[in-house]
């Protein structure tokens, strides 16, 4: 079986049973197809008697929330197992373990995560997570500093800028996150409740001034090498537990891009708990807790990468100089506002939405969800450049929400 096509569940439990000393001898394997992204076939391979799993992942050479219609390079499958290896080893235990990739398959066999829970879904349902702000931030810390020219030989990183080369799942969010929603595009998705909101984005030149400030960033700053799209579907989680998954994105760019989508996915479910919360004494609380992840997100993320600088830093100038540090660090907080709130934007009007909102069957909730979704990220937009700490950011998603 080596010539590239989509397998089948009987395929991948031929697959499975060939890894050695994996399953026991004469295990009877069951598999289910449970892919519910937009870009990959993914197996659970599970042998009852003994209980051992595992995931296998295929990429496919098109974009299934799409079709056949937008065809996807399948080089991705390689990226997304090279930075998981590489993820594993600067933060252990951060992500699943990788048992194989097959490069002539486009498959990449790892750990069963099923006794965690996709943190969307977990916060959707009132879950609170109180280690994912502190792994989160480790996670970010680790395999960001460690593949920036702070914490690496520049040389050598220029050798993995190439080795991680990934336009055509750039293009994807260069048009979705900083093009379409600012357009009457096709590739727009949104509620007719909410078109007068969405014209007005097509509209505000000052707001389409400042995301082209961010594209330019997305396009050229290769600061580090990033996960890419790590928002709350891309981590499973337990109260005691944070795994990172679906690095297929992964790619040299600005750090803030990673930093932001962390944040606009907590304050997109910030907005989707004018459902999910039963009262508003309920809602207040768990917004609470939200706004505080935000919080201890950036602090922890600020406090832990400067302590790697302080530690490993390989650049001279940069480590030595007074001043400069901070000056980066702002910098990066500035970016990460931005870029979460460009992220927020796009999954209210754009291609791929997020089930914090979508999913609300109440039609006057879920457009006041859109609506002060909408509000947040064009705000975080507009005030990027300005931002000078994380409390800026929180009192927005506070103030706006009590309007």
């Amino acid at each position: 079986m080596s010539a590239y096509h989509p397998l089948s569940e009987q395929e991948a439990i031929q697959i499975a049973l060939s890894l050695d000393g994996y399953f026991p001898e004469g295990a009877s394997l069951t598999s289910r197809e449970i892919g519910d992204g937009n870009l990959n076939l993914v197996f659970h391979i599970v042998d009852s008697s003994s209980g051992k799993s595992l995931i296998m992942k295929q990429a496919l050479p098109y974009a299934k929330v799409v079709g056949e219609s937008w065809p996807l390079t399948l080089d991705r499958a390689r990226i997304e197992s090279d930075k998981l290896i590489l993820e594993g080893e600067l933060a252990p235990g951060l992500v699943p373990n990788v048992y194989k990739y097959d490069p002539e398959l486009y498959l990449t066999i790892m750990e069963d995560l099923s006794d965690h829970i996709i943190m969307r879904q977990g916060l959707i349902g009132g879950t609170r997570y109180p280690k994912f702000a502190d792994d989160i931030s480790t996670f970010m810390a680790r395999t960001l500093f460690f593949t920036s020219d702070l914490g690496m030989n520049q040389q050598e990183k220029k050798q993995r800028v190439k080795a991680f080369i990934n336009p055509e799942l750039c293009k994807i969010t260069e048009d979705l996150i900083f093009d379409d929603p600012y357009t009457n595009s096709p590739n727009n998705s949104f509620d007719p409740a909410i078109q007068d909101a969405a014209e007005a984005l097509w509209q505000d030149s000052q707001l389409h001034f400042e995301v082209a400030i961010l594209r330019d960033k997305f396009l050229t700053n290769a600061q580090a090498l990033l996960h890419g799209d790590l928002h709350t579907g891309s981590v499973f989680v337990t109260p005691e537990s944070t795994k990172v998954i679906d690095p297929e994105f992964a790619y040299y760019g600005p750090i803030g891009f990673d930093i932001g989508a962390v944040i606009a996915n907590l304050l997109l479910n910030f907005a989707g708990q004018e459902h999910w919360s039963t009262d508003t004494e309920t809602r207040n609380d768990f917004r609470r807790y939200l706004t505080d992840s935000v919080r201890d997100v950036w602090n922890l993320f600020d406090q832990k990468f400067r302590a790697l600088w302080d530690e490993h830093g390989l650049d001279r100038i940069a480590s030595s100089t007074p001043g400069y540090q901070d000056y980066y660090m702002n910098r990066l907080l500035q970016d990460a506002v931005g870029f979460a709130g460009c992220k927020i934007v796009r999954r209210i009007v754009g291609l791929s939405h997020v089930i914090d909102v979508d999913r609300i069957p109440d039609a006057a909730a879920k457009e006041k969800a859109q609506r002060l979704a909408l509000a947040i990220g064009t705000s975080l937009i507009r005030n990027n450049r300005n931002t000078q700490s994380i409390e800026e950011i929180i009192d927005v998603a506070l103030s706006l929400a009590n309007k």
